[in-house]
């Protein structure tokens, strides 16, 4: 098991912003792209955004295009999610993942343990 340890997340009003944090804690796994996912009770976990291991290369669903940005950390360690302009609809739970890269959460071996991102309108 490779631990990714997620932190960040919580309340927050429409229109503001929140970063979540997501640290690999082996760095022999530091290849993997990360990944994260939401998911709200009853829905299957949603695509979100990933980012490549060496963060040049950066993919995000239509619905948080322009709004969402992941980056990572300089030793690769640590993948980030910045949420800015945040909507009632972007409450969920927000997973961070390690794997393979895509859009389907198959295509990822490895979990957080998930933190509560809620908006308030």
């Amino acid at each position: 098991q490779v631990p990714l340890v997620e932190s960040g997340g919580g309340l927050v009003q429409a229109g503001g912003s929140m970063r979540l944090s997501c640290t690999i804690s082996e760095r022999t796994y530091i290849g993997f792209t990360m990944g994260w996912f939401r998911q709200v009770p009853g829905k299957e976990r949603e695509f979100v955004a990933s980012i490549n291991w060496n963060g040049r290369t950066t993919s995000y669903a239509d619905s948080v295009k322009g709004r969402f940005t992941t980056s990572r950390s300089g030793d690769k360690t640590t993948a980030y999610l910045q949420m800015n302009n945040l909507k009632a609809e972007d409450t969920a739970v927000y997973y961070c993942a390690a794997g393979g890269g895509g859009d389907g959460p198959e295509s990822y071996v490895y979990w957080g343990q998930g933190t509560q991102v809620t908006v308030s309108s």
